[in-house]
């Protein structure tokens, strides 16, 4: 029994000291002075804000800037070293930084476009877009 229960001590200890060298994801900095909600609420609801988004849009035809995944990824766009933006597929793009670390999978971008293109960059949308 006691080699049993030393056996299981070990291995708890070695699965804890390897969780603990992974490396946390790299998240990009937003280019705004602050993000639209507070940093962990963000971390943690993200995706509640979204759907409700997308709920209002889609159903109730209210279309606003707050929580609007083109607003996040105009925001926390990522450029490589040649200053293109890159696509939802490079683990160093904002939401797969996260979602690669989680293992979870994206697919917003299956519609929604995963670069801001060059119009959504520091011009605010129009009422009514």
């Amino acid at each position: 029994m006691y080699i049993f229960k030393l056996a299981i001590l070990t291995l708890f200890l070695s699965v804890t000291s390897a969780q603990a060298e992974v490396p946390l994801p790299s998240i990009s900095k937003g280019q705004g002075d602050s993000c639209v909600r507070a940093t962990d609420d963000m971390r943690y609801n993200h995706m509640d804000y979204i759907q409700h988004h997308r709920d209002e849009t889609m159903y109730r035809g209210i279309r606003t800037e707050q929580d609007s995944l083109k607003q996040c990824v105009t925001c926390h766009a990522v450029k490589d070293d040649d200053g293109g933006y890159i696509n939802a597929t490079d683990k160093r793009h904002f939401c797969s930084s996260c979602h690669s670390y989680a293992s979870v999978k994206i697919d917003c971008f299956q519609c929604h476009t995963d670069t801001p293109r060059s119009t959504d960059i520091h011009e605010p949308l129009a009422q009514g877009q």
